[in-house]
C-alpha cells in the first residue's frame, strides 16, 4: 500500500503543475488579445471621431439643418402663402382668439409640388400648434419666435424633399 501511496502523490503533484502552467498560459492569452482589442478600439475610436467632425464641418457648409430657422435673409429661398388661420388660444374661459397668416420660405422651388399635396397636413400641425398656446405665449416677441421655430420643427418632420427654412407671419391678431 506504501508503493500506491507514492505512486499517487506523484500524479496529483504533476497534475498541479500542469493545472499551474495551463491556468497561466491562458492568462497570458486573455492578457494579449485583451490588449489587442484594446489597441485595435482606441485606433478606431480616434478616427471615427475624425469622420464625426468632417461631417458636422460638411453639415455647417450646406446650411441649417432642417430642423432649425434660417436668419439668412440676404438668400431668402422661395416663399408659399398658406391661407388665413382663426383659431382659439388655449385658456381657461376660451374667449381668446388668434387670426393670423404666414408664409413658408422653402429650402428650393423643388418643394412647393410637396407643399401643395401636403397642404391639408400642414394646415392641421400649425392649428394644433396654435390652439395649444395661450396669449402669454404668443403675445411676446419671444414668444412668436418659439412658436416660428416649433412650426418649422414640425413641418420638417414630414417634409422629404427638401425643407421649410423658415416661416414669416403677414398677419397676426391676438383678441
Amino acid at each position: 500500500m506504501d508503493e500506491n501511496q507514492e505512486e499517487v502523490k506523484p500524479q496529483k503533484g504533476g497534475s498541479n503543475i500542469i493545472l499551474i502552467i495551463i491556468i497561466v498560459i491562458l492568462i497570458v492569452f486573455l492578457l494579449g488579445g485583451g490588449l489587442l482589442v484594446y489597441f485595435l478600439m482606441s485606433g478606431n475610436d480616434e478616427s471615427s471621431i475624425e469622420q464625426a467632425e468632417q461631417q458636422v464641418a460638411q453639415m455647417s457648409k450646406k446650411g441649417p439643418t432642417p430642423r432649425e430657422r434660417s436668419n439668412d435673409f440676404f438668400n431668402v429661398g422661395p416663399m408659399y402663402p398658406l391661407d388665413q388661420f382663426v383659431v382659439n388660444l388655449l385658456s381657461e374661459s376660451g374667449s381668446r382668439y388668434l387670426k393670423m397668416e404666414l408664409n413658408l420660405e422653402l429650402s428650393s422651388e423643388m418643394l412647393t409640388p410637396e407643399i401643395d399635396q401636403k397642404k391639408p397636413i400642414i394646415r392641421d400641425i400649425i392649428i394644433r400648434t396654435l390652439t395649444s398656446k395661450t396669449y402669454e405665449d404668443v403675445s411676446t416677441a419671444k414668444g412668436k419666435e418659439r412658436l416660428k421655430d416649433e412650426i418649422v420643427g414640425k413641418l420638417n418632420e414630414i417634409i422629404r424633399d427638401g425643407y421649410i427654412k423658415n416661416v414669416f407671419f403677414t398677419d397676426f391678431i391676438v383678441q
